[in-house]
């Protein structure tokens, strides 16, 4: 089987085109570190009728409702691979079309409404829930370093039925926030495209940030954008390299 190994800000992933179909202990194989490719994910893409599509799998085999940087991912492989010739076009996803926009440097992917819900004392900490789709649970630190990030997102995920995505923000100014996130069914990870809008809503919310602010990950730097309807993030996506896999 052909694959694409790509990366969003330190997010990685493999990609596969075509009609593929993966059980679960097939992308536990794939995304194991030391045995496999190794990565936060696998990428499904279709494109089918002249159009591109995909699907996201996390690395213990769960099926997720959404993935930014791998939407970002998608779209640059997509030109690249000339499945379009446009370099503004939609990608299927299993939440509707989302456009994208690609450059040479970067490309920019809409995640659609975000809705930024109650806020729920859990344990120690106030978490601000958000969905952009996806479910997340945003908290505000002053500290990134030795915040428990691990524990605080494996105990939550006996808290909400299906788990959720937990960010760890901190607020640097009006146009700008550092962040780390622990991913569902992967752990901490070095980007969440999701998870980035959904700090910045949360913020954007209780009047901390503006509607465009730099969200800064371990992997780099995203830009996003909060519209009244949608979302939008910007960010690098590039293929590291390609392969085979026998299994």
């Amino acid at each position: 089987m052909k694959f694409w190994k790509m990366e969003g800000l330190g997010n990685d992933f493999v990609v596969v085109v075509g009609s593929h179909s993966f059980t679960t202990a097939e992308i536990v194989a794939l995304c194991d570190r030391r045995r496999g490719v190794g990565a936060d994910g696998v990428l499904v893409v279709s494109g089918e009728h002249g159009g591109v599509g995909m699907s996201y799998f996390n690395a213990d085999g769960s099926e997720a409702e959404m993935c930014g940087n791998g939407l970002r991912c998608v779209a640059r492989l997509a030109v690249d691979l000339g499945m379009t010739d446009r370099r503004e076009f939609s990608v299927d996803t299993p939440l509707g079309p989302r456009r994208v926009k690609v450059s040479s440097s970067e490309v920019t992917a809409e995640l659609g409404p975000v809705t930024v819900g109650e806020q729920r004392r859990i344990g120690e900490r106030d978490f601000h829930l958000v969905s952009v789709g996806n479910p997340h649970a945003v908290s505000w630190v002053n500290d990134l370093d030795g915040i428990g990030l691990e524990v605080a997102g494996q105990a939550l995920q006996d808290v909400f039925r299906g788990g959720i995505n937990v960010e760890m923000a901190r607020v640097d100014s009006p146009a700008g926030m550092s962040m780390r996130v622990w991913e569902r069914g992967v752990g901490e990870t070095n980007a969440c495209g999701t998870g980035a809008v959904a700090a910045a809503a949360a913020g954007l919310a209780q009047g901390l940030t503006r509607e465009k602010v730099e969200v800064r990950l371990v992997g780099g730097a995203a830009q996003v954008t909060l519209e009244e309807e949608t979302s939008w993030i910007t960010g690098p996506a590039r293929l590291v390299y390609r392969g085979q896999w026998p299994g």
